[in-house]
């Protein structure tokens, strides 16, 4: 008897949630095709207990110029929708040694004071924009709170965190949202992704003529104790990393959250009266719509039997086989979070989520990610708690990209 054909991942994105169960329902660790050409197998792991085994092990690594065989082979060219995720030269794609270093250089600009210091301006600029969203709702109009919320506060917060402009605020984001859309053209990709780092080159420039107290003046800057720096290309693959998952994914959080509460009133009454908390909320969607609905890629070092790792017997990851962190299913695994995993629940007693990673490569933006959140959510409701969804789910749209998990609109009116 043949192994089962490998599932089609969709790269637009359309039923996350629907491919997540049946990526669960093949096993922990099974074979997708991702979007292409040239057509690339990896291997969805979708167990959270297996994945996070696989992610804190040394045999498994995210750099594709040591430990994949088509890359190194020159399979992988830019013209592969997914290029742009394995070939940066950064901490997201970095191994071992060169991994600590990297993560060492930026620990040091991105600290926790750093971070900390954000709050009073978020503070403010959440009300900025809470008072824009009134305005049109007091008109009686509806309005896309993720165009008008969930999508500015992000972008400004990031955008003010490494000095850059706020003109070039709009070209950021219209950047960024092109590098997520996994069902564009490789090519809109790819001249995005240049085109981003042209930007950011300018940002650098900029702030080695003029420094000033901002994450771009302290990533130029940073360097470890044998004086070791970032290359020209480590810094601006930094920063658009940093920019980007920090933008994206904040989005997505957002909006996932306000929907979700939206469309369970009573876990919006859990808050309101005090059964739940805002930090519930923050964790319980993170569970339940994981912002990064499946993250490209890492590489098998070695042949890993996965009954080592506590997976399925006599399943083995080859070794330079790709492996894809599937964190929308872990984030519903009926195995760990219980017959309910597909419910929102604010009160669940176990909201464990690998939304940020997990192991050496978890996010340095998770901090400021929730921050953002545990602002911005309490703000909105306290300000409009009659708020309503103002279109069917069918209506929402969804972010072409089976990268990224949200929704194209997320229209309100108050009752």
């Amino acid at each position: 008897m043949g192994h089962p054909a490998p599932l089609v991942i969709d790269a637009t994105g359309r039923d996350i949630h629907g491919e997540a169960a049946r990526v669960r329902e093949t096993g922990p660790a099974t074979r997708v095709v991702l979007p292409g050409p040239p057509a690339v197998e990896a291997w969805a792991v979708s167990s959270p207990d297996l994945l996070k085994r696989l992610l804190t092990d040394r045999r498994v690594s995210k750099d594709p110029r040591q430990h994949w065989p088509r890359f190194t082979a020159g399979e992988i060219t830019p013209e592969w929708p997914l290029f742009t995720w394995v070939a940066v030269q950064n901490m997201f794609t970095a191994y071992g040694g060169d991994h600590k270093r990297l993560r060492n250089l930026v620990a040091k600009a991105f600290t926790a004071r750093r971070t900390a210091a954000l709050q009073p301006r978020i503070e403010e600029i959440t009300e900025e924009l809470l008072d824009r969203v009134e305005e049109g709702l007091r008109r009686g109009e509806t309005v896309d709170l993720r165009e008008e919320f969930c999508y500015p506060l992000p972008i400004q917060v990031i955008s003010e965190l490494f000095g850059l402009p706020e003109e070039r605020g709009p070209l950021l984001r219209q950047l960024v949202d092109k590098v997520f859309v996994t069902s564009a053209d490789p090519g809109e990709m790819t001249a995005a992704y240049e085109q981003l780092h042209d930007v950011l080159a300018e940002l650098v420039a900029a702030k080695r003529k003029s420094p000033g107290d901002d994450l771009t003046t302290g990533l130029i800057a940073s360097h470890d104790e044998d004086d070791t720096r970032l290359s020209e290309q480590e810094l601006l693959d930094t920063l658009v990393l940093m920019i980007s998952a920090g933008h994206e994914t904040t989005v997505n959080l957002l909006d996932q959250a306000v929907h979700s509460l939206l469309t369970h009133p009573e876990q919006l009454a859990h808050v309101q009266e005090g059964r739940a908390s805002w930090d519930d909320v923050v964790e319980e969607t993170l569970r339940f719509e994981a912002p990064v609905a499946s993250l490209p890629l890492r590489y098998a070092v070695e042949d890993l039997d996965l009954a080592e790792f506590g997976g399925p017997a006599g399943v083995v990851i080859g070794k330079g086989e790709p492996i894809l962190a599937a964190y929308a299913a872990a984030g519903r695994d009926v195995e760990r979070h219980g017959k309910d995993a597909n419910r929102f629940d604010v009160t669940r007693a176990d909201k464990e989520h690998l939304a940020f990673g997990h192991g050496v490569h978890f996010c340095l933006g998770a901090p400021l990610g929730r921050m953002e959140a545990r602002i911005a959510l309490p703000a909105l409701f306290a300000r409009f708690p009659d708020l309503q969804l103002a279109a069917t789910d069918d209506d929402l749209g969804y972010v072409e990209s089976f990268i990224s998990n949200g929704h194209r609109h997320l229209p309100v009116r108050t009752a």
